[in-house]
């Protein structure tokens, strides 16, 4: 059975329901403060430790090594380039069918999963190709 909610972690999930996107624990304690919510940003980090153990939300961590928080509303896949940051989100769920299988033969209650692909996107292998002919024209 899960712990009822404390104030700062209900703020919080509220805060994320409204907004509806994956946002830092910095933004958050920002967002808050701008709708005059008091709240300390160690607050913050240990209200969405409390929801993330309590499935109630996920955690992503960035490739500049931030985490954004967001509901635990389904599964997470992304392509992230390295280069830019940019993090495109992909529909299908290769792993969905492995995710049943282990929560029955491991009796695990899975919440969710993330799967996240690193590379370069399409704009940044372009700005590498223009370097690359640059480079050999010099």
């Amino acid at each position: 059975m899960k712990a009822p909610l404390t104030r700062s972690q209900e703020r919080l999930f509220r805060l994320l329901k409204t907004l509806n996107q994956a946002m830092s624990a910095q933004d958050l304690y920002s967002e808050l403060r701008q709708r005059n919510e008091s709240i300390g940003l160690a607050t913050v980090y240990r209200a969405l430790e409390g929801l993330k153990l309590q499935g109630a939300i996920q955690a992503r961590k960035l490739t500049n090594g931030e985490s954004v928080y967001s509901l635990t509303q389904s599964d997470q896949h992304h392509l992230t380039c390295v280069n830019c940051g940019r993090s495109i989100p992909i529909a299908e769920c290769p792993v969905h069918d492995l995710e049943n299988k282990l929560e029955f033969s491991h009796q695990f209650k899975v919440y969710y999963h993330t799967l996240e692909f690193f590379g370069l996107c399409h704009g940044c292998q372009l700005g590498d190709e223009e370097k690359q002919n640059l480079s050999k024209v010099i």
